[in-house]
């Protein structure tokens, strides 16, 4: 045993730290080909640190909304409940740096019989105790239990990333919801005004019916309008209860059991201009694109895991113990037993199915890689669609106030005529029509306003001018294994050697 146990050693010292496969790089995309965006144009200074960007809307009672989602939203607790179970899997994969160590204590009674010639049969009974403590360790020789333990922590950093963009989803969510009950319950506010209005205004025309002044279809087109606002009305009513029904569901709570919330929303402050020159590292902050390269990476470290398989694998157990026949013998060095195995495993003939696990290795980086360059075309897409909608609601919003202002006064002087028995009724009518449809554009602009600012700062991942905050991290990983964010190379997938 030792004249095999010296090569063995000698052959492990040779190979220890020696590593197949490709290491994690960062593939070129398209957002290594411009340092900023396109569609930022105005001018500001940017800072690239990450922020609660709901804060930046001015309304007290959405923070408060997003802080309860946070703690209670179903949605975010599977998310971290996945983090959990990544976090064990690294654990375990950790576990292959260390000797397995197993204890044994038996006791065996057993009964034999057999037929000696001339004896007859005979009946032996036998009593053994024994105990032992077995010891065993595979050698990393080619980097398989090392690219494993790599692949762990890139799918926990993965999982991290998921948690953080079910986060932002569901934060994003909140603010929607918002904006949409507010919404509602403008539009709700402005159809009770219109109701009102036409109330007056059929007191008018039935007035003046009474006096001959005006004929009967002036009546029955009042009588219409006033009934389809009262149905309106009933609407918009049960679309607000369930818009804050939805509110309820993103904060954890039962539907219809939500927190109260005010009965407006506060005028969107004046956003801080998009800065001129915004640099397209601040992709880098979102968790989608996190998650997806490291999801790469995993794929990466997997190539050299399924090439680690085509070599030798060495196992070193050990055992030692006691056996007797009786309790009290087990403590003697006599019934001391031990053994030591040395094994070196190799492949010799599969049919090609190590060779095409490999293939299969590579095949899912190459498709992990294509995917994460889709990822970054979509995020910069999304950042360039945020960034046109956000100015072009800016100048929308001003015109809608304006046309708002003028709708106004034309009801108000057409009605003032139709009083006085100068305008007929169907000016009335239309000018009323137009004054609704622009109070339904301005509430509309006024929302698409909050989403496109929303789409923006998660298109971004965050704000671009607030300080900094600490976010939760794993764990550092020992020596070996990427920190941080570690990303891949589809495309260097050829066998490589790393001492």
């Amino acid at each position: 045993m030792r004249g095999l146990a010296l090569p063995l050693l000698t052959i492990a010292l040779a190979v220890a730290g020696c590593t197949l496969g490709p290491d994690a790089e960062r593939p070129q995309t398209a957002a290594d080909t411009a340092a900023t965006f396109v569609n930022a144009q105005n001018t500001a200074t940017p800072a690239t640190d990450l922020a609660p960007w709901w804060t930046r809307f001015g309304d007290p009672t959405t923070s408060e909304l997003v802080e309860l989602a946070l703690e209670n939203n179903t949605d975010l607790q599977v998310a971290a409940a996945r983090l959990l179970e990544a976090e064990a899997a690294w654990g375990q994969s950790r576990s292959t740096l260390w000797p397995k160590v197993d204890y044994q204590v038996t006791g065996t009674r057993a009964k034999s019989s057999f037929v000696l010639p001339e004896m007859g049969r005979r009946t032996i009974y036998s009593t053994t105790y024994s105990d032992g403590i077995s010891v065993s360790y595979q050698v990393d020789l080619f980097g398989k239990l090392k690219r494993t333990r790599q692949a762990a922590w890139a799918n926990l950093l993965a999982e991290q990333a998921a948690r953080t963009t079910v986060e932002h989803s569901v934060i994003a969510g909140v603010v929607r919801a918002r904006v949409q009950v507010a919404t509602a319950e403008r539009a709700q506010e402005i159809t009770t005004e219109i109701r009102t209005s036409w109330e007056r205004t059929l007191a008018t025309v039935e007035r003046r019916y009474r006096s001959g002044l005006v004929g009967a279809v002036d009546l029955h087109l009042a009588r219409e309008n006033l009934a389809a606002t009262r149905a309106a009305e009933t609407q918009i009513a049960a679309s607000v209860k369930k818009a804050r029904h939805a509110l309820d569901v993103l904060v954890g709570q039962r539907p219809g059991t939500g927190p109260l919330l005010p009965d407006t929303l506060p005028e969107l402050p004046d956003l801080s201009p998009v800065p001129a020159g915004l640099p397209a590292a601040l992709l880098d902050r979102r968790p989608d694109l996190l998650r997806s390269e490291m999801q790469l990476s995993a794929a990466t470290y997997g190539i050299g895991a399924a090439l680690a398989d085509l070599y030798p694998s060495l196992t070193l157990t050990g055992s030692a113990g006691s056996s007797s026949d009786s309790l009290g013998d087990l403590l003697d060095v006599d019934s001391v037993v031990y053994n030591v195995v040395a094994g070196l495993v190799g492949p010799i003939f599969a049919g090609g199915a190590r060779r095409a696990e490999i293939d299969a290795a590579r095949a899912r980086a190459d498709a992990a890689g294509a995917a994460y360059a889709g990822v970054v075309l979509n995020a910069l897409r999304e950042v360039e669609d945020a960034l046109v909608a956000d100015e072009a609601n800016q100048q929308r919003l001003e015109h809608t106030r304006r046309r708002l202002a003028e709708a106004d006064s034309a009801d108000s002087l057409a009605r003032e005529r139709y009083s006085r028995g100068v305008e007929a009724f169907l000016k009335v009518l239309e000018t009323e029509r137009r004054l609704r449809s622009a109070e339904e554009a301005l509430i509309t602009t006024r929302a698409d306003t909050w989403n496109t600012r929303i789409d923006l700062f998660l298109a971004l991942g965050g704000d671009w001018t607030l300080p900094q905050t600490e976010t939760d991290k794993p764990d550092a990983p020992p020596e070996g294994i990427p920190t941080g964010r570690p990303s891949a190379n589809p495309k260097s997938t050829e066998t490589k050697v790393s001492s």
